[in-house]
């Protein structure tokens, strides 16, 4: 049975969370929206249109929207050739890969924006494929991008992982069926994300990597090698007759 170890990326593997919230802020100071910073933080996670829409609210003017998004990825777009990824988050990705989980990365980024996060986390030779929420009709917190991600390599949910620092990537992960894990180096508090169904929550990537022997990744291995083949199916089958 394939394992997946599924990540998102802005805040989680790269230290990018603040340059989005800027890139944000800019973009709507721009289109003469007062929107404070601490409220785009916690909307940070989101897909753009979801994003604006959690800001500005569903009787905003929708007519603005494409014209706020290319404004943040413009703004946003300055800063690919300097995107700081997290300490220890290639060398977290390749412990797993090595351990013979199959890596994907779960993000809203674009394709450009993507290739400037895989430079930036410089680990390519560990990730097996990634899920956008170009991909799907509805992203996080929706389980859809999760699902999308599980049959990019044939795993089941329950021999899954999630990895991610907002509480969108919790709320989208636990419906989907799939273990969570938080980070704080998003900037999202350790309560919100427990709250959101984190199992665990670690500082950031280099704890979680020093701490990988404890963790859900080790429980889940664990359990599944308990399984035996008919339990195995048939908790498979049941989780395709849910999805």
């Amino acid at each position: 049975m394939n394992r997946a170890a599924l990540f998102d990326v802005d805040g989680t593997l790269a230290d990018t969370n603040h340059l989005h919230v800027t890139a944000w802020w800019e973009a709507l100071r721009q289109a003469g929206h007062d929107v404070p910073m601490h409220a785009i933080h916690h909307a940070i996670g989101l897909p753009g249109e979801d994003l604006i829409a959690h800001l500005l609210g569903d009787d905003r003017d929708t007519d603005q929207d494409d014209a706020l998004k290319a404004a943040h990825d413009t703004l946003y777009g300055t800063y690919f050739d300097r995107l700081p990824g997290f300490d220890s988050a290639a060398e977290l990705l390749r412990a797993l890969a090595g351990r013979g989980w199959r890596v994907v990365l779960v993000t809203s980024a674009g394709s450009t924006e993507l290739e400037a996060l895989r430079r930036a986390i410089g680990a390519d030779d560990a990730i097996t494929a990634t899920a956008s929420a170009d991909d799907v009709s509805e992203g996080k917190p929706a389980p859809d991008p999760v699902h999308h991600a599980l049959d990019l390599v044939d795993a089941p949910a329950h021999a899954a992982v999630f990895v991610g620092d907002s509480v969108w990537d919790m709320k989208a992960a636990t419906r989907a069926g799939v273990t969570c894990v938080g980070l704080l180096c998003g900037g999202i508090a350790r309560r919100d994300l427990e709250e959101a169904g984190a199992r665990e929550v670690y500082r950031d990537p280099a704890e979680l990597l020093a701490r990988l022997d404890d963790s859900p990744f080790d429980q889940v291995a664990r359990e599944r090698a308990a399984e035996t083949p008919a339990t195995s199916g048939e908790r498979l089958s049941a989780e395709r007759g849910q999805a």
